[in-house]
């Protein structure tokens, strides 16, 4: 598990689609139970009333009413909500709501939210096309763009005026579908407003590794769902198998649903979405441990999310992150026994390595391999313990979940047969995934303490390489100490006397010069043999 790099490939700009709406379309969405006889009868007083009252609803010639809700309390009171047009044209900004009792008569906080929507002409001035590439200039970031012109009368801030609003619509920067609305006047061709046109919304994911798990996703203002989290910005994509080194950042599909409901739950499932689930919440969990537990904002600090794939390559065991693209790249496993690589540690584990790459960017081999490597362990164990998931519990054991029964542990990282648990003048010439054995030991002393010990039903026993006994201080305030070494003290060649000294100059400016935090931190070096 490494990170990788590749190129980007250049975004290509789309057509305009214009089409010019001059109807308003009726939506009858009742909110409360009601025999259809009850709710015919509140709409058809509610327009009655409107008629009867139209200088408290500004309801005039050229004028009328399309339903868009009814509320029925167990009082019988009334609550009629309208949308408005004006020679057929939607009024934006014109709704109105009529308040009646179980009667039908009104009440007194029935009223509009804008009076008089006449306009002198609905004949626009500057045509719909102007409209629509004007549009398109003012959604930046969207990409094969397509816009759709609406005439509508805009009423929401005052004097009505005629207006085009334009929906824009196309690809984001990470692949997935984004739009925006544009509001234009009809007259003069002036910008009146600008906003998003999808909407956060909270879908249900049946996850393979983590259980049901609520998923931040993406409405889209043509119907549907898409698994781009407009919280934290990253977008998760199928790669159809393509593999890792073919991947670019506009590579895939976005996956879509209309339920917003995704996967079976299953391992080694046949729904492309399972898997999706996975990945999509765990770079929600590691994307929020950085910014809840240490402040940083996104993978690089910049606010921007990543690009996640899943489904790369056939039988891919592997799981990588690409600086290039800016994204995480996921396989589904040998095919038999391991199945996807999108379990909490291993998304955390890859994740980092973005991070590690944005500040000290430890070079990939030697001893700072390892502990490039070793960083990665550390900080996706961490979110695991981070996201204390009752499926997936927290532990030391790294990537238990997708390469059973664990892939590397950290109590004695030489059971897996190949990592070091102490450090020596032949560990830079190991694989870095081995190499990193020391780090994870040093972790785990720092963290827990040598000897057994039992954490979530697991028994762990840890010894120190000089014979000592460490004490503890907890893997929080551990993984606080490394995140300051690595943003603060490391550099691209530190080895791991120098990672001693930066881990032990973070401790002393959290926690103190002669702090048990500051002596704890030494103790761990000196039982892994760095001093």
């Amino acid at each position: 598990m490494s990170p990788t790099s590749s190129s980007r490939r250049p975004l290509t700009a789309g057509a305009i689609a214009v089409v010019a709406a001059l109807g308003a379309v009726t939506i009858p969405t009742g909110t409360a139970s009601a025999a259809p006889t009850t709710r015919d009868a509140a709409i058809a007083q509610a327009r009655a009333n409107v008629v009867r009252n139209a200088g408290t609803f500004g309801f005039g010639s050229g004028q009328d009413l399309v339903v868009k809700d009814v509320v029925i309390d167990a009082d019988g009171t009334q609550h009629v909500r309208f949308d408005r047009t004006y020679q057929g044209l939607p009024v934006v900004g014109g709704d109105l709501v009529v308040h009646q009792d179980a009667r039908g008569r009104l009440k007194d906080n029935s009223r509009a939210a804008a009076h008089d929507p006449a306009v002198r002409s609905t004949t626009p001035k500057v045509p719909a096309q102007a409209g629509a590439a004007d549009a398109i200039a003012a959604a930046p970031g969207v990409t094969d763009a397509t816009s759709t012109p609406e005439l509508v009368v805009w009423a929401a801030d005052g004097t009505p005026r005629l207006a085009w609003r334009t929906t824009v619509e196309g690809t984001g920067d990470h692949g997935q579908p984004a739009g925006r609305v544009v509001v234009t006047d009809a007259t003069t061709g002036e910008q009146i407003e600008a906003y998003d046109a999808e909407h956060e919304a909270t879908g249900t994911g049946h996850s393979e590794y983590t259980g049901d798990v609520p998923l931040d996703t993406t409405q889209q203002s043509g119907g549907g769902y898409t698994l781009a989290d407009p919280i934290r910005g990253h977008v998760t994509k199928d790669a159809n198998n393509l593999s890792a080194s073919s991947v670019k950042a506009t590579s895939g599909t976005p996956f879509t649903s209309a339920t917003n409901t995704w996967g079976d739950g299953k391992k080694f499932s046949t729904d492309r979405s399972t898997a999706a689930v996975d990945a999509h919440a765990n770079t929600a969990w590691t994307y929020d441990y950085y910014k809840n537990v240490f402040g940083r904002n996104g993978i690089k600090n910049d606010g921007r999310g990543a690009t996640v794939f899943v489904h790369v390559g056939t039988n891919w065991d592997n799981a990588q992150w690409s600086d290039a693209c800016f994204c995480m790249m996921t396989g589904d496993g040998n095919g038999t026994t391991d199945p996807e690589q999108v379990d909490l540690d291993t998304m955390g584990h890859e994740m980092t390595h973005g991070v590690t790459s944005a500040t000290a960017n430890l070079r990939y081999s030697g001893e700072s391999g390892g502990l490039n490597e070793s960083t990665s362990d550390i900080f996706g164990t961490m979110v695991e313990w981070y996201a204390n998931n009752a499926v997936d519990t927290p532990d030391y054991l790294f990537s238990d979940q997708s390469t059973p029964p664990w892939l590397r542990r950290f109590d004695k990282p030489s059971l897996d047969g190949k990592s070091a648990d102490c450090w020596s003048k032949t560990v830079g010439r190991l694989d870095v995934h081995n190499s990193s054995g020391v780090g994870n030991h040093w972790f785990y002393l720092a963290s827990e303490g040598s000897g057994s010990k039992t954490i979530n039903g697991f028994t762990y026993n840890s010894p120190t390489c000089n014979g000592s006994t460490v004490t503890g201080i907890g893997n929080q305030k551990v993984a606080k100490i490394w995140y300051r070494a690595l943003t603060v003290y490391m550099t691209s060649t530190t080895n791991y006397a120098g990672a001693r000294t930066a881990s032990l100059s973070a401790a002393k400016d959290l926690y103190g010069l002669n702090s048990t935090e500051y002596k704890a931190v030494a103790a761990a070096w000196s039982g892994v043999n760095v001093n």
